[in-house]
């Protein structure tokens, strides 16, 4: 295996808890006084050179570039597990779909609606948790781990933006525990939004965990009702190593970077990752999470051009070409595993997963992925891609 994280001290602090009587998710208000007790973290810049702790001042910016977090050459591969965590409660446009219907995949944006926050953990102290399942392939050996976490903070509510790099993460069977976010922070005010996303290495905890259904909770974002709309959700990514699967290349890339309402090829985030040498004919997946991506809203789209020359515009079932982003949690266009709520329509939060085999058919040492906006804006958060390698 060859690996290559990007930062070397990027670390991720966890507090012990005791376990409440029932041996589960023991008490969040107990949790949350044990924030202030996590003062460990190293924080650093996406891309920092080795060692560079992030000043005090640098902790939020309103742009962060892509760059890669994680690469490795290795027989396994990528998994995620991601939900949203706020969805419809009504109705508060008069051309909107019933809110059970838009739940169930209906069109409909979060600007249309009261958004009221998910909770599936049953714990009187958390304001919102949802869960998702992690397929690790049994005999796996997680490799690298890392937690995403975004939304919007003003909408009927203003949510203080000191809380966005902290959230409440429980394995399967497990309590909570209180992750910190442990790199800069994207944080932008724009045009009637005030947008953030987070993340944290989490290896150690998802190696102790394992496989199976993750709950993450108290995550910072606003409910209620404006004309921008309420959005926000996490994604867990993980590498795994397998001996039995193929040998591939694997490329975590991460940033906050908003997308100009309407704009198109003139503002277009474009990531290149290199280094690839997948042979002709490989299999390959992408996998994008985006916020506030609203369905209906077209104009956004991904497109992946090769070292060939050889042009794809990434598109599924689920997620149609020139509305690519549309507040979907898919696997090549089809639901990828359990999540508790298990909503279609997620209203302004996506993390999908793509087939990139057409791009790969000649081979690729390069692939060029294209982003552009929809006619109301979105902002882009994680990219990450797994090809075979050559042998």
């Amino acid at each position: 295996m060859i690996s290559s994280p990007i930062s070397d001290k990027v670390h991720s602090c966890f507090v012990p808890l005791i376990e409440n009587g029932d041996g589960v998710m023991g008490s969040s208000r107990r949790i949350l006084g044990a924030f202030g007790l996590l003062s460990c973290l190293v924080l650093s810049a996406p891309a920092p050179s080795a060692g560079a702790a992030v000043p005090a001042a640098a902790r939020e910016m309103p742009r962060i570039p892509f760059t890669q977090r994680y690469q490795s050459v290795q027989h396994g591969g990528l998994v995620r597990a991601s939900n949203s965590a706020i969805s419809c409660r009504r109705e508060e446009s008069p051309q909107a779909e019933p809110c059970a219907e838009v739940k169930k995949g209906a069109a409909g944006t979060n600007g249309d609606f009261e958004m009221f926050y998910d909770e599936v953990d049953k714990d009187p102290d958390t304001y919102n948790s949802t869960r998702a399942e992690l397929k690790v392939p049994q005999g796996a050996k997680v490799s690298y781990a890392r937690l995403y976490w975004g939304g919007n903070l003003r909408v009927g509510e203003q949510k203080p933006p000191e809380d966005n790099g902290r959230v409440l993460v429980a394995e399967p069977g497990g309590a909570y525990k209180p992750v910190l976010a442990d790199t800069v922070i994207g944080h932008r005010t724009d045009a009637g939004s005030d947008a953030y996303q987070a993340s944290a290495d989490v290896t150690p905890l998802v190696r102790k965990g394992g496989a199976g259904m993750w709950t993450v909770a108290q995550l910072n974002v606003a409910m209620g009702h404006s004309d921008v709309g309420a959005w926000g959700g996490w994604t867990l990514v993980v590498a795994y190593e397998h001996p039995q699967e193929p040998l591939r290349r694997i490329s975590l890339w991460d940033g906050f970077e908003p997308l100009a309402a309407g704009a198109g090829e003139a503002a277009a985030e474009a990531v290149e990752v290199a280094g690839l040498d997948a042979p002709p004919g490989a299999a390959g997946k992408a996998g994008v999470v985006a916020y506030d991506g609203d369905r209906g809203a077209l104009g956004d789209s991904l497109t992946v051009t090769a070292d060939s020359g050889r042009r794809i515009n990434v598109s599924d079932a689920e997620n149609p070409f020139n509305d690519v982003m549309n507040s979907t949690i898919t696997d090549f266009g089809r639901p990828g595993s359990v999540r508790q709520p298990e909503n279609i329509n997620n209203l302004g939060y996506d993390a999908d997963v793509f087939d990139l085999s057409p791009a790969l058919s000649g081979g690729a040492r390069t692939l060029n992925f294209r982003f552009t906006g929809e006619s109301q804006g979105q902002f882009l958060g994680v990219l990450f891609v797994q090809t075979d390698a050559r042998r």
